[in-house]
């Protein structure tokens, strides 16, 4: 049996979208106690693969170097001390601390879901980081309960799809968004149920959803922009408020801010990574994930897949991310 595979690697390490190609003489993974080996059929892209393609991203000590965190595909063999009920040849679909955009890849069964046979390779893909990270953000940080309103910004984004429809299952107040175009407003709005979306190329949007609320707020807000946002998530949080912090798009340092929200508002901030967890906690949103399937397989959840391309053209699936113009996952096939 060959002890190398192919994957996607990075020229000197770290570089932009044209750095990535498909190196043939990667050292092929062995399955450690609790592991299994899965041949990948189709890998996610996240926005924390740009992030580590540029060397910005905090790995975690057990990832490999090779980007990619979600995927399908068929368990090749299986290590010592696996519990889970899984055998080879079981098409899976599962989290990984990395390694996913490669012909194989090792992962802690306990992150793996038996594919149902009404999902295909591309939608299986794309759906761990995305549904569990929304769960996350949403129930065990943000402790959204029946009836609080919630804020997803970057409503177009896969993990704000999910979310949207969590929160729309979970029974809402109200739903709110923030996209770049009308386009992405609409698609929130009349594909996903959201209450209303803002465009804050063209809005100010904590003043339109303060306008939308009476000036009451919002109760959970899930971020992913960061500095630039800061203020006026502050601005638009009701009281006892959770603003959950996924991502730091337009960078970390804030220059000016009135902290008074967290005394006046009682406002609790907290950040989150999920990559960072360990298995324990990744095997209890796994579990979760899991009571999911039939809403995908009746049409509760939607899935989308905006752009599915062959992994030798990684590189354009990357600057297409890089756009922000996609609507859903943007997914890559290996033959």
């Amino acid at each position: 049996m060959s002890q190398t595979m192919r994957a996607v690697d990075i020229k000197n390490g770290t570089g932009h979208a044209d750095a990535l190609f498909i190196n043939d003489s990667t050292p092929k993974p062995t399955a450690s106690t609790g592991e299994a080996i899965v041949k990948v059929k189709a890998f996610g892209l996240n926005r924390m693969d740009l992030l580590q393609r540029e060397g910005h991203y905090p790995v975690p000590p057990q990832a490999p170097k090779t980007l990619g965190v979600e995927f399908s595909g068929t368990i090749e063999s299986l290590g010592s001390g696996v519990k889970e009920g899984l055998s080879v040849g079981d098409e899976v679909f599962g989290l990984a601390y990395g390694g996913a955009y490669a012909e194989y890849l090792a992962v802690n069964t306990h992150m793996l879901l038996k594919k149902p046979s009404h999902l295909s390779w591309e939608e299986a893909a794309g759906i761990p980081e995305t549904w569990i990270t929304a769960t996350q953000a949403l129930y065990l940080v943000g402790e959204f309960t029946e009836g609080k309103s919630v804020l997803w910004h970057a409503g177009a984004s896969s993990v704000s799809i999910a979310g949207v429809q969590l929160a729309k299952n979970s029974k809402a107040g109200k739903i709110f968004v923030t996209a770049g175009s009308q386009e992405k407003i609409d698609f929130c709005v009349k594909e996903l149920g959201a209450t209303a979306g803002f465009n804050y190329k063209t809005q100010d949007w904590a003043k339109e959803i303060l306008d939308a609320t009476d000036g009451k707020g919002v109760d959970v807000i899930v971020d992913f922009i960061g500095a630039n946002y800061f203020q006026g998530n502050l601005n638009v949080a009701a009281k006892d408020a959770r603003i959950v912090q996924l991502g730091v798009m337009s960078g970390t340092k804030v220059k000016e801010v009135d902290i008074s929200a967290f005394v006046m508002k009682r406002v609790r901030f907290e950040g989150s990574t999920l990559r960072s967890r360990d298995v324990e906690y990744q095997k209890k949103l796994r579990d979760r994930l899991w009571e999911y399937m039939e809403k995908f397989e009746d049409g509760t959840f939607k899935i989308f897949v905006d752009t599915v391309l062959p992994w030798e053209k990684v590189v354009e699936a990357h600057q297409l991310m890089e756009k922000n113009t996609s609507k859903g996952k943007i997914i890559c096939t290996i033959s």
